[in-house]
């Protein structure tokens, strides 16, 4: 039996990585302990563990006496002669004699054996954690196994990993078998063994992501000066190069928008913004509200506020759709932004609308009375203001201000 339980330990040595020292420790441990049930605590014995060999040794001392009042640590000397004597041992000598693992019972060797098959689940669960621990923050690549309600489990070198509802990149479709790539975001230690948590929501990943795709980076060329990311939906990443011949925002598009488009593809087709980081923050606010274009900025840098200045047109641009471009450039930079709209001269913008187009916002007889005071689009109506158009019968100051916001509203959009 005792080859047996080393060479089943000794496999794990080999597959798991376990110290042999550690190993042989363990099994001194366990048949000390079973020692001590059958000749008790005060019993003086010794276990020795050769686990290349695969042969487990017991060895118990007792004192030889003439009349024999404790049997766990005494020998009667007539019983030692039975023996053999082989040294001519006397009475107040030791005795030392082998144990064979047999003679410990069929009790204690099932219990030897449970002991030791709960040791090496321990050990697994700490080696486990200990190998996941340092992984954190690592992209680890796993087929999926099963997919559920609320998370979904990961098959990675025969561990199990969980990919939670909220590591995940939203809307992202996943499927059984296919393969998948994330960072190991935390392992925690429970009862039962340890959780390995991995996300492909978490800013980390799209920086390992960069680092991946992108060579200046993981080079340390260009850096990561900060990442903003609303998974799935965008992103913005500053860069800075240490090389003054390198195009930081050139080399992490790669040719024709190649390596952009590659970590694009992998997180569920997530726009990213990629700009030149700058240590001048109303330049880095400006950048990170690209594509918008402002007219001023005021700062506040100890209070880490900023005012924006920008035309009624770019406003839109500004804060993006659902309020996520200017969400992500105040994650970007770590100022509060606050947008000052601006009227801009109806004389500069570059676009029109036909009053055709807006006659369903407009009403059939507010768009008639228009067309028949000679007014074709929208910004005519505009430039017109107020007072021109007051001066049409049909049109009090009420109906004037509301075709005025009908219209308005439109440019605005833009």
């Amino acid at each position: 039996m005792n080859r047996e339980i080393v060479e089943s330990f000794a496999e794990m040595v080999k597959d798991k990585g376990v110290d042999k020292d550690v190993l042989a420790g363990i099994l001194e441990e366990v048949f000390g302990v079973l020692v001590m049930k059958k000749y008790g605590e005060e019993a003086n014995f010794e276990v020795i563990v050769n686990v290349d060999k695969g042969d487990i040794e017991i060895f118990l001392e007792r004192e030889i006496v003439e009349v024999v009042e404790d049997p766990n640590t005494q020998i009667s000397i007539e019983e030692v002669n039975i023996k053999g004597n082989e040294d001519d041992l006397e009475v107040g000598e030791d005795y030392v004699e082998k144990i064979q693992l047999a003679s410990l019972g069929r009790r204690l060797i099932i219990l030897a054996k449970q002991t030791l098959n709960q040791k090496i689940r321990e050990i697994e669960k700490e080696l486990v954690y200990n190998e996941y621990s340092e992984l954190i923050g690592e992209i680890v690549v796993g087929d999926i196994y099963q997919i559920r309600k609320s998370d979904i489990l990961i098959n990675h070198t025969k561990n199990e990993l969980l990919l939670p509802r909220q590591e995940q990149i939203p809307f992202e479709r996943y499927k059984k078998g296919e393969t998948i790539r994330a960072i190991v975001k935390e392992v925690r230690k429970t009862n039962s063994g340890p959780v390995i948590i991995i996300s492909r929501s978490d800013d980390i990943f799209l920086r390992r992501l960069f680092e991946i795709e992108i060579p200046e980076i993981y080079d340390g060329i260009i850096e990561i000066k900060a990442i903003a990311r609303e998974p799935g939906e965008r992103a913005k990443v500053a860069v800075e190069s240490n090389d003054a011949r390198i195009d930081a925002v050139g080399a992490c598009v790669g040719m024709k928008g190649v390596r952009i488009h590659a970590i694009v593809r992998e997180l569920n087709n997530e726009n990213i913004d990629v700009i030149n980081y700058t240590e001048d923050p109303a330049l880095f606010i400006q950048r990170s509200l690209a594509p918008a274009k402002i007219n001023s900025i005021e700062l506040d840098e100890e209070n880490m506020k900023a005012v924006v200045s920008a035309d009624s047109d770019q406003v839109s641009l500004i804060v993006g759709r659902n309020g996520v471009n200017i969400r992500l450039a105040i994650k970007l930079t770590g100022y509060e932004i606050e947008i000052l709209r601006e009227e801009k001269p109806f004389e500069e913008y570059e676009e029109d609308v036909e009053l055709i187009d807006l006659k369903e916002e407009l009403g059939e007889d507010v768009y008639n009375i228009l067309i028949n005071n000679r007014y074709d689009t929208g910004l005519e109506v505009l430039i017109a203001g107020p007072d021109k158009l007051k001066e049409i019968e049909e049109f009090d100051e009420d109906k004037v201000n509301e075709i005025i916001e009908i219209i308005k509203s439109q440019y605005e959009e833009d």
